[in-house]
């Protein structure tokens, strides 16, 4: 069975996402407070994490901005009381996968369990995923079916929206995409407010696989419409 972490304060809140987590094949580990759930994020595997923004003892985003940091690429899913369009993108820059904001239905709480998860399974392991052929640009190698990113045979870990943005890019080399673009592509949100969420990735993203942050080798900025992947390599 799968793991998911659940952080929220609410422990009725707790127990109802519990049992219908359970009903999508995961059991659930239980943290209450930023410290417990930033102790099991770092110490624990899990497939999910479920992090409510207000917690005792500080900002949930806290947690997902330390398990990025260290390289923890679980998906995140962000539920929240607060609507104000900034707190998610917030999440969103801090390398959370997706967000509901509370009051929110069961069926759209698992669907989007289920559509975080399968994004960040191998391409061969998702429902109707075909393998994808791999792709080598100079030092960096890029393995799709595998879900498998490295440099100079040392695998890099992604997150899976850094990892989808990389496979989008680097599969139409020369072909420049407005940050607009990229968002609904890979977030799904077909709004401008939330445009710095693509900034923030492709900026993760670079100081994860670019050999020069300041003159990027791979992720190029189009200047006036956004980013391509180099179509010279």
């Amino acid at each position: 069975m799968n793991q998911a972490l659940i952080i929220e304060d609410d422990r009725n809140i707790v127990e109802l996402l519990a049992i219908h987590l359970k009903d999508i094949g995961f059991e659930a580990t239980r943290a209450y407070t930023v410290s417990e759930g930033m102790h099991l994020g770092l110490t624990q595997t899990f497939q999910l994490i479920v992090l409510d923004l207000m917690l005792p003892g500080g900002e949930g985003l806290e947690i997902c901005k330390k398990i990025r940091a260290e390289g923890i690429t679980t998906p995140v899913l962000i539920l929240t009381a607060k609507s104000e369009e900034i707190d998610k993108v917030l999440g969103l820059e801090m390398g959370a996968d997706d967000y509901l904001t509370k009051p929110f239905g069961i069926r759209e709480f698992q669907a989007r369990v289920k559509a975080v998860v399968r994004r960040s399974l191998p391409a061969h392991a998702q429902p109707h995923g075909g393998a994808v052929g791999a792709m080598q640009f100079e030092s960096l190698m890029i393995e799709p079916d595998m879900r498998r990113v490295s440099i100079r045979g040392q695998r890099v870990e992604l997150s899976p929206k850094e990892f989808e943005l990389l496979v989008l890019l680097a599969s139409h080399p020369g072909r420049s995409y407005d940050r607009e673009e990229l968002l609904k592509l890979i977030w799904g949100y077909d709004y401008e407010g939330m445009a710095h969420t693509v900034n923030a990735h492709i900026n993760r993203l670079r100081s994860k696989i670019e050999p020069d942050m300041q003159t990027p080798t791979y992720i190029l900025t189009t200047w006036g419409i956004g980013y391509r992947f180099n179509e010279n390599l």
